[in-house]
């Protein structure tokens, strides 16, 4: 048996299981991307609150006791396999096991309709399924286990099996929505046998002769027959040795017209994506002079020939690295792998996007190159501070952790960058990967937002945009854009508020060597955002007490607005800037006022506006309206950008 499995997040193989891992598959567009070798243990999905089916610590929904779990498997079948459903007698086959995620399921599920459509839209039969066992996830979350076994013959084949995992990870099977919100791919194991190896040594050693031979007509007779097996193999293996130089032949062949098709494709991209060439029309923006189509040469020699030593960076994209240009400017280089559509379209956004997309807290695209090579190259200028993730999560705080003053700092130069790209650019954009490894930080703790290659324009007079794929990283996804794919601008002001949550207490979004119940930040910290008494459970250990409670409980109001569950009560990004603006001059008022009191007790630093407050309208304006002074002060650098 040679078990070949697909897992999504948490997968649970067989000891010795061979695995396909496509866990980036945004970047490839492709479900099954390279072959890796592990093992693993049977455990739930580490990620998310499992409970038991058999723990009896929560109510299980009523339908659950309904669910047709198949009864034990008959030990008549070999390791791996089982017996044919509806079979006479023992018919042991090869399986399909799958683990999937039921999200939202109902109260009271109909099984029956559940199998009949999953099978359907599969090209399967109801028969094929056997439903082997299930547990709790959360509130209403189901994980189910079950087998899928071949209508005929022993095992599936590779097209079928693929075509199975391609169904489930692509979403491209539609259940009734009146039985679960969604599902998710957990684990996809295809079993089949081992193929059989010739054995060469006994086809090729035929009775041995007698001693003595008889040179009779009838002995002549029985030689010869005694020679055409040997006859039969030598021609048998220089066929195939035949057949194997064909077939290589025509591989060869057809990778190298690949390549010549992508070449041309760069050749294109590249003709089209000069400043030069670039098409005005249909939305677009020709590219300004500061954006430079590079030379290959031009780039290999800032990175000394993209030497380990500069590597900034890695991730599914590729690998980033630190350079300077000839004229001394120091850039940061990501080098994209791949030649494929999806690849190439992240590619041609970026550019786009960053081409046209100027303001001092977005990252800066200095220039970009494509060559015959199946090569993308992009050239930003150098953030040399290092990301948010890495002060908050990784080695660069350790020693010197973030006062409140820069998190703060941090906060608003974010915010405005999101801003800017919902309200101020024309058409507005949604990043859809807003997070802390996305935040860049000057050497002043200046932020930038990177990284546009997800970034989406958002339709003009429409409220959401219905994506075919989730895009974006676990822990920061709207829940309404995870669910349903419905992207809205207010998925982006969610993944702020993670992100603002991260400054508040220096935890990561999804941590799961915290206890249980702590492992999401978010679900974590949603109920103590709502109760006052206990906001200091939220303060990052390493701040030490050192930070302004009213502006630490106002912030934390902010945060509890962005990640709110639905997205009609999320403030937008302006408003975003504009509370933390106010929580500054609040503060910079509070110092004011103390200096007064020392000199001029009787003068009054700023006018106050009692009708202001921290939004004017939501379940989460829980500030008194005297709280919040009047924005009548503006900084001469909200005067340069709006912002």
């Amino acid at each position: 048996m040679a078990p070949f499995s697909t897992p999504s997040i948490h997968g649970v193989l067989p000891v010795e299981a061979g695995l396909f891992d496509h866990s980036n598959l945004h970047q490839t567009g492709s479900f099954l991307r390279r072959l890796v070798m592990t093992k693993r243990n049977l455990s739930p999905p580490g990620h998310l609150e499992t409970t038991s089916s058999q723990s009896g610590q929560r109510s299980e929904p009523s339908g659950l006791s309904q669910l047709p779990l198949s009864p034990n498997i008959s030990k008549c079948c070999g390791s791996d396999m089982v017996p044919k459903r509806d079979s006479l007698g023992c018919q042991c086959v090869y399986p399909i096991k799958i683990e999937l995620l039921l999200v939202n399921i109902s109260s009271n599920p109909d099984w029956n309709m559940f199998l009949e459509q999953f099978a359907y839209q599969l090209g399967l039969r109801v028969s094929q399924i056997e439903l082997i066992n299930f547990f709790m996830v959360s509130i209403s979350g189901l994980n189910i286990s079950m087998d899928i076994t071949p209508h005929k013959g022993l095992s599936f084949v590779a097209s079928e099996a693929s075509a199975i995992n391609s169904s489930l990870v692509m979403h491209t099977v539609h259940l009734n929505p009146s039985l679960l919100g969604n599902y998710q791919l957990l684990n996809f194991t295809w079993f089949r046998p081992l193929e059989m190896s010739e054995a060469p040594a006994s086809a090729a050693s035929p009775a041995a002769a007698p001693s003595n031979i008889v040179s009779t007509p009838e002995a002549v007779a029985t030689l010869r027959k005694s020679t055409r097996p040997g006859l039969v193999l030598f021609t048998g293996v220089g066929a195939f040795l035949l057949m194997a130089a064909i077939i290589a032949t025509v591989v060869i062949r057809s990778r190298t017209s690949r390549r010549k098709k992508c070449n041309k494709y760069f050749d294109a991209a590249a003709k089209q994506m000069t400043p030069e060439t670039f098409p005005a029309s249909s939305g677009s923006l020709r590219l300004p002079a500061s954006t430079r189509f590079l030379t290959y040469d031009e780039l290999k020699t800032a990175t000394n020939n993209f030497e380990s030593s500069c590597i900034l960076g890695e991730g599914g994209f590729g690998r980033v690295f630190k350079g300077r240009l000839g004229d001394g400017t120091p850039v940061a280089i990501k080098r994209l792998s791949n030649c494929g559509q999806q690849g190439d379209k992240e590619f041609l956004v970026e550019v786009e996007m960053l081409s046209r997309l100027h303001h001092r807290n977005l990252v800066k695209l200095v220039g970009y190159y494509t060559n015959r090579d199946s090569e993308n190259l992009l050239c930003y200028e150098l953030v040399p501070n290092g990301s948010l993730e890495s002060w908050l999560h990784g080695p660069l705080g350790l020693n010197c952790p973030l006062d409140w003053d820069t998190r703060m700092k941090i906060a608003l130069d974010a915010a405005r960058g999101l801003a800017y790209l919902h309200e101020d650019s024309q058409p507005s954009v949604i990043h859809r990967d807003f997070k802390a490894s996305n935040i860049l930080l000057e050497n002043n703790f200046h932020a930038k937002v990177s990284d546009f290659g997800l970034a989406k324009h958002a339709p003009e007079g429409r409220t959401n945009y219905l994506s075919t794929r989730v895009m974006g990283t676990f822990g920061y996804v709207a829940p309404e854009y995870a669910m349903t794919g419905h992207l809205l601008v207010k998925s982006d002001v969610y993944s702020y508020g993670v992100v603002l949550l991260e400054l508040l207490t220096g935890r990561k979004p999804v941590d799961m060597s915290r206890s249980c119940g702590q492992e999401n930040l978010v679900t974590w910290a949603r109920p103590i955002l709502t109760d006052r008494d206990r906001l200091d459970e939220l303060a990052d250990h390493r701040l030490k007490g050192n930070y302004p409670r009213e502006d630490f409980s106002r912030v934390c109001t902010i945060a509890a607005a962005c990640v709110a569950p639905e997205a009609s009560q999320r403030p937008t990004m302006g408003e975003v800037v504009q509370s933390l603006k106010m929580v500054q001059r609040a503060a910079a008022t509070e110092l004011h006022r103390q200096c007064s009191i020392v000199v001029h007790p009787r003068q009054q630093a700023f006018e106050s506006d009692a009708s202001s407050s921290m939004f004017s309208s939501g379940p989460y304006s829980t500030f008194d309206n005297n709280e919040f002074i009047n924005g009548t002060l503006v900084y001469s650098e909200d005067l340069q950008e709006g912002r």
